[in-house]
């Protein structure tokens, strides 16, 4: 007999996920960024998993964990009223709804907080999800990570707004 596929669920971020999200995290930039970023970004930027300060950001900002079968598959984190920070999917579940899923909570929050906009500084293997999803490029950025440029784009979405 066929298996339904399990329906993902979303649920708060608590401080024991941690490492789990480290580890999606790290997948996600080693697997499905190496179109867009070099080995040497790539590393630099899987560096900021190792460090307390990476628990630290999920704590500090709205952090929704996407699940299969109860198992952290993905995440995101909303920064005040009208930031996405992070949004991050593990490679064996991209393509499958489950950033679609993170985001429109997302968006549902912060229309719930007030906000009018949604902004994210979106890398660029993430920059056509959200131009997708109505987000609009608004300035393209350079940041050093541990020695190293990543460049992203900072894109925004008017809240209520038809997609």
């Amino acid at each position: 007999m066929a298996q339904a596929h399990p329906k993902p669920g979303l649920r708060p971020f608590l401080p024991a996920d941690v490492p789990m999200l480290a580890a999606i995290f790290v997948a996600s930039i080693q697997e499905l960024t190496g179109d867009d970023y070099s080995e040497a970004q790539q590393e630099a930027w899987i560096a900021a998993a190792e460090t307390e300060e990476f628990g630290k950001r999920l704590a500090a900002d709205l952090t929704l964990i996407a699940t299969l079968d109860g198992s952290p598959v993905g995440f995101a984190s909303l920064r005040g009223t009208d930031h996405i920070r992070m949004l991050y999917v593990h490679p064996a579940v991209s393509r499958q709804g489950i950033a679609t899923m993170l985001v429109d909570a997302l968006e549902k929050l912060a229309g719930g907080r007030g906000a009018a906009a949604l902004t994210v500084d979106a890398s660029d293997t993430a920059q056509n999800f959200f131009a997708k999803r109505g987000y609009v490029a608004m300035q393209r950025n350079s940041v050093t990570i541990n020695d190293e440029w990543l460049a992203n784009t900072t894109m925004k979405k008017t809240l209520g707004a038809p997609q």
